[in-house]
């Protein structure tokens, strides 16, 4: 299953990748561009000891001190001392640098290798620390001068003009290009997607809130110009998920059926406006007794989505100045009521959770068959746990990679603390479904501030 995650998750990258592919084929052409040619000359050489009696046990100790010399003659023969014979003194650092001197594994063969860009130098060199360095040993293995060496060297093969550079060596410079550069991608779009909280994925905004996810309504760019449903056709996909939406609020507590619903979020931009005023028309259209109720008393947002008067309302009721009858307007063919939320009060908390607010909720909970209540967010403000503390549910809205986990769970605790029925969720703003998974790297604008600039309202009827 973690496989299967991490393969949709670098499907919906793909992009992402590709741009990784291609800045790593561009890096391999610079850097094999810009590396010049670098071209090997080996020569090899016999490290012996003098055997001068012939027999078999001073052969094995020639053999045994041609192994033990061999070690250290590695060594000497990238010294300064044998360098200097084949170059300048300026030159020596450089030759050691590009020197290599090893001993074939269980033989007395010294094998010694010189980089250098030119072919002929690169011989040339190599041949010449062969020549420097047998003479070295010749000189240092003597026990006196005019006594012979105990071990020679012997130049087993010269070295030759390199025909071919080893490097650099383009197909593998792209091959390593592509790989470093996918590699770095896929990590992090892996640590991205471990980094980020937010909740893409109807399964894990289940778990955190361990309620049903009663719908999911997809993004589409039309919603920007025209939030509400009724705009353009009624069989889009926006439309189908809030018809989904009510269909699965019914089958919510079959001998508890709710009959008030506060609608809200973990912080604005969410869209919670728009899904209060959809799912109100959606059920007004089934036939419904539904009366859509501006529960937001700080910036209310209804009027403007629905093309209705404002001034007057809910804050008016409350602080009896106004009859339900006078306030309640009429919106659509489908005979919506709508309660807007009147005059901006100073004390919008203590208004919502006053006992007058209870006695308004009572009343429309006998009138109609559903009330739904537009309220602010849970964590800036205490409006709308107000509300969920005095309606039978609240239906929290979160919003497809934007809402974090942690502010879903503490929008949960928030509303268990005070004893109100978390009926469900809504995933907002998803990006296209493909099967059981939504895509990542969407970025939308501020939903409902888009919806509230680019909204063309509707008359009311």
């Amino acid at each position: 299953m973690e496989l299967l995650y991490y393969a949709r998750l670098m499907r919906a990258n793909w992009l992402l990748l590709l741009l990784a592919l291609l800045a790593g084929l561009g890096g391999a052409v610079v850097v094999t561009a810009n590396t010049p040619p670098t071209y090997v000359a080996a020569i090899s050489m016999l490290v012996s000891a003098d055997d001068r009696e012939g027999s078999v046990s001073t052969a094995i100790q020639a053999g045994v001190l041609s192994q033990q010399r061999v070690q250290s003659y590695a060594t000497l023969l990238t010294s300064r001392r044998v360098v200097g014979q084949v170059v300048s003194e300026r030159d020596v650092q450089s030759l050691q640098g590009s020197l290599t001197a090893d001993v074939i594994p269980n033989t007395a063969i010294l094998r010694v290798t010189v980089r250098d860009t030119h072919p002929a130098r690169a011989a040339a060199r190599a041949n010449g620390l062969g020549a420097a360095f047998a003479r070295l040993i010749d000189q240092i293995e003597r026990p006196t001068p005019k006594s012979r060496p105990t071990v020679r060297i012997t130049i087993v093969d010269d070295a030759e003009v390199p025909q071919a550079p080893v490097a650099p060596r383009p197909l593998l410079n792209l091959a390593l290009g592509v790989l470093i550069a996918l590699l770095t991608a896929v990590g992090a779009l892996a640590l991205r997607d471990r980094l980020d909280t937010t909740i893409k994925t109807a399964e894990v905004l289940q778990r955190i809130t361990k309620s049903s996810l009663l719908g999911v309504i997809g993004y589409e760019r039309d919603a920007r110009k025209h939030p509400l449903i009724v705009h353009g056709n009624g069989r889009s996909s926006r439309s189908e998920s809030f018809r989904s939406l009510r269909t699965n609020l019914q089958f919510i507590g079959v001998d508890r059926q709710p009959k008030s619903l506060v609608v809200t979020s973990c912080l604005p931009d969410e869209g919670k406006s728009s899904t209060s005023a959809n799912l109100a028309i959606t059920m007004a259209q089934a036939g419904w007794r539904v009366i859509l109720v501006d529960g937001d008393l700080r910036r209310p947002c209804l009027p403007r989505y629905l093309g209705i008067e404002g001034g007057t309302g809910l804050t008016d009721v409350l602080i009896d100045q106004a009859s339900l009858p006078e306030v309640i307007q009429t919106w659509g063919p489908s005979g919506l009521s709508v309660l807007p939320s009147g005059r901006i009060p100073p004390n919008p908390s203590e208004l919502l959770g006053s006992q007058g607010m209870r006695a308004v909720l009572a009343r429309l909970a006998e009138a109609y068959d559903m009330v739904i209540i537009d309220a602010p967010p849970l964590l800036p403000v205490t409006d709308a746990a107000a509300l969920g503390a005095i309606c039978d549910g609240a239906l929290l809205v979160v919003r497809h990679g934007r809402t974090r986990r942690e502010q879903v769970a503490r929008a949960e605790e928030l509303l268990s603390s005070i004893n109100a029925r978390l009926v469900g969720t809504v995933l907002n703003f998803a990006p296209a479904r493909q099967g059981d998974y939504y895509g990542y790297g969407y970025g939308y604008a501020s939903a409902e501030q888009a919806e509230v600039r680019d909204s063309i309202p509707v008359p009311s009827v």
